[in-house]
Order: C-alpha cells, then structure tokens, then sequence
C-alpha cells in the first residue's frame, strides 16, 4: 500500500520518490485510494509557507504561493484545463471531435484564457484570505484530489491506454474509506470545511454531468480540469466568506 501513496504522489506532484516504487502494476490502482491524503500533504505545504510569508505584502504572498502551487504540481492539471478548454468548444458537441481536440499537444486561445482565468482568481482568493489563510490553502488542494478518487469511483474512463487506465480497476474500499475521512476532517474544521465539502461536492457533481452527456465518461484531462475547478471554487468562496 505505501507504494501507492509513493505513486501518488509522484504523479500528483514533484515532490521526489523512488524510481523502484513504479515496478508494482497493482500499486498504480491503489495509489488512487492516497490521492486525498497527497491533496491534504500539499495544503500542508502551502500553509507552512503562507505562514513563513506571514510578514510579507499580500500581494507578494499570494503570487509566491500561487507560483509554489503551480511549481509543486508542475502544472499538471492546468494542462488538462487548458485541453479540456479547448475541446469542450472546439468539439462543438461531438464527442469524437472532442476527445480529438484533447489528444492534440498544442494549446489554443481558449485553454490558454482558461489557464490566466484560473490562475488570476487563484491570485485574488489567495490575496483576499487575510491573515489565517491556511484553512482555505489546506482545503482547496485536498478536496480537488479527493473529487478525482470519487470521480474515477461514479464514472466511466473512456480513454483506453490512457493515464488514468489503471486506476480504473482500483480497489473500492480504501477509496471509500479515504473519502469518508476526509469528509470527516472537513467537518472538523468547522463552517468553513462544511461549506468547502459542500461546494467540492457541488462541482464534481456538475462537471460529471457535463462529461457523462458529452463523453459518456471523462479522460485525464477532464479529471484534471475538475481539480482546478475545485480549488478554485473553494478558494473564491471561502475568500468572500
């Protein structure tokens, strides 16, 4: 099992692991299971961070840690928001189309807006936090990769040989029991976690829809686009408080 966490977390972010933890096949379906907890260790991270830039002008603040953000994850799923972008209009409603669009490796006016957009209200929630942002920081990461672990648990991957292919078979259990617990830790933290956990739901729940009527399912980028849709649903509406 710790491979999979060990797999997480170098495919979620780049942070570094061993090479030998990719040898084992199964550890690349349990390691869905440990998305949540990857999410809760990179909310950790930028709350020690915002903490260390505590003196700093918030403005500088929030850009330091919108760029470790990006930095950690290495842009991962702002590529599949800028493909998933492209395609949902590029694509025109076909689903053949579609898919297409988000195979081709080039990046078109409209990922591109997506990505600024996403980014620029990244910036602005992180800036309008105050001083204890660190609930919103910890929350936004762990529930956008806890989204993905009940996204692959509802919905078809329809992209055969894909990334996300192996972690269609991945054992139901400790991926129930990771998304019970990090409800639970939402809870504890009071409103604020209620209202993200909420929220969280709220998208995952929309973008599913969106994907099942266009797609029959969803792919990798899709996923990756519902992630940055969680953070930054959370981190806007916990910024308006």
């Amino acid at each position: 099992m710790m491979r999979g966490l060990l797999i997480a977390m170098g495919f979620l972010t780049r942070l570094p692991v061993p090479a030998h933890a990719y040898d084992d096949p199964r550890a690349r379906a349990d390691s869905l299971a440990w998305y949540p907890l990857v999410g809760l260790l990179l909310g950790l991270l930028l709350g020690v961070l915002a903490w260390l830039l505590r003196d700093t002008a918030s403005l500088l603040s929030a850009a330091m840690l919108v760029a470790a953000w990006v930095a950690l994850t290495g842009a991962l799923h702002l590529d599949g928001l800028a493909d998933t972008a492209d395609a949902w209009v590029g694509g025109m409603g076909d689903r053949e189309k579609t898919l297409a669009i988000m195979k081709d490796p080039r990046c078109g006016p409209v990922g591109v807006v997506a990505v600024v957009l996403t980014l620029m209200l990244k910036f602005a929630a992180v800036a309008s936090l105050g001083p204890a942002p660190w609930v919103a920081l910890l929350l936004a990461p762990w529930l956008a990769r806890a989204s993905l672990t009940a996204l692959f648990l509802t919905t078809p991957y329809v992209r055969s040989g894909g990334l996300g292919a192996a972690l269609a078979d991945a054992p139901r259990q400790p991926c129930m029991a990771a998304l019970v617990l990090s409800a639970v830790g939402c809870v504890l933290l009071g409103w604020r976690g209620i209202v993200a956990l909420a929220l969280a739901a709220l998208v995952l729940a929309l973008g599913r829809r969106a994907c099942l009527r266009r797609l029959g399912g969803f792919t990798g980028d899709t996923a990756g686009a519902l992630a940055e849709m969680v953070e930054v649903a959370v981190l806007v509406v916990l910024a308006v408080r």
